[in-house]
């Protein structure tokens, strides 16, 4: 098993989940185990490797302190609790990493931070300016306020974006499960999983969701995120924080997943897992095989309705006739004008409508297959 990657990395992103920082029942914000992290990135920065730490936990550390005993179902308490938790949290870094003479900073994110561009281009300069400074970002969601983020736990998600993001060379997800398992590890026979060479090989794996009472993420959107970043030619490694060390050191712990010799284009990993649809066009079955099959531009002819409001040069869904999602690519015109065009020729709508009309709803080249 050849790990030589991590041993040669030398810009590292760290997320590290609520349940490993508050315990499984979250009775509170475990200072031993930032202490724990903390010294981690300290043995990183001395061998003078760049650190950005993605952190969970705003929202567990916030429970205790408001005398609730789980994390709430509803929005507002989710947020409030957000709110209360988010200064102890990042205290508790800034003052683990003081001790090792480290300054943190504290980087609060939204999905809509990710999924805009003039956002994203403006968070990749801030961290690329701290990590220039020496300084070690803490980044999490900006809970208090967010809403999707909130409801589907993407921090594992905004892991491997940032690490897209920032061009790191290794995205390490910090769990309360040392690897990944073919089967639920608290049943028997379970077997880790020490290396994925290619995520095709998780078929059978029966991968669970939220595994502890404060958590919200789980094995799937660990699976995603190993997703993101193997595609964007960036490894990944899941452990737990006792293995957290030695793991980075080259130990045969955790699960080592291998990136993709194909490395998928910026462009095109920004519009599959970090772009917003602002519409979507619904394709006949035709059309579907010539995107699947050819890897065709999608033209007038093959579009059977349109959803939503968007301009040209917007990012859109393109989903078959049942629903099931397709690809996500750049649209060439307006929502406004594509209702006339539907089903036609490109040619029937130049003569009709001028040249201009004479092009693809959406090019290849601008297209991600989904």
């Amino acid at each position: 098993m050849n790990r030589d990657a991590i041993i040669k990395a030398k810009r590292i992103v760290i997320k590290i989940g609520s349940s490993t920082l508050t315990g499984a029942d979250g009775a509170g914000l475990d200072s031993s185990a930032v202490t724990k992290l903390a010294a981690a990135v300290a043995e990183l920065k001395e061998q003078g490797r760049e650190v950005v730490v993605v952190s969970s936990g705003a929202i567990a550390a916030g429970l205790a302190p408001l005398g609730l005993g789980s994390r709430p179902a509803d929005l507002a308490t989710q947020q409030a609790a957000a709110s209360v938790g988010q200064g102890l949290l990042i205290h508790s870094y800034t003052e683990a990493l003081r001790k090792h003479k480290i300054i943190a900073s504290q980087v609060l994110l939204t999905i809509e931070d990710i999924i805009r561009r003039s956002h994203y281009q403006n968070a990749q300069r801030t961290l690329f300016k701290l990590l220039a400074l020496g300084v070690v970002p803490i980044i999490n969601e900006n809970d208090s306020v967010g809403t999707q983020e909130i409801r589907f736990g993407d921090n594992d998600r905004i892991a491997a974006l940032v690490s897209h993001l920032i061009g790191a060379d290794l995205l390490v997800l910090v769990s309360d499960v040392d690897a990944l398992y073919d089967a639920n590890p608290k049943e028997a026979g379970a077997k880790k999983i020490s290396q994925v060479d290619s995520l095709a090989e998780l078929a059978a794996a029966q991968i669970g969701g939220a595994g502890s009472k404060v958590g919200s993420g789980g094995m799937v959107t660990k699976i995603e995120a190993a997703r993101i970043s193997t595609q964007a030619g960036i490894p990944m490694l899941l452990t737990c924080l006792a293995d957290v060390s030695q793991v980075l050191a080259g130990a045969e712990l955790g699960t080592y997943f291998v990136a993709s010799a194909e490395k998928k284009s910026s462009r095109l990993l920004w519009l599959a897992h970090a772009a917003s649809s602002s519409g979507r066009l619904i394709i006949d079955a035709g059309a579907v095989s010539a995107l699947r099959e050819r890897g065709t531009s999608l033209l007038p002819a093959g579009v059977k309705a349109v959803e939503g409001e968007f301009s040209a040069g917007d990012t859109v869904e393109i989903s078959a006739e049942d629903g099931s999602a397709i690809a996500r690519g750049l649209v060439a015109f307006d929502s406004s004008e594509i209702p006339a065009m539907l089903g036609r020729s490109t040619k029937d709508l130049a003569k009709e409508l001028g040249p201009e009309y004479e092009r693809e709803l959406v090019h290849r080249d601008d297209m991600v297959l989904l």
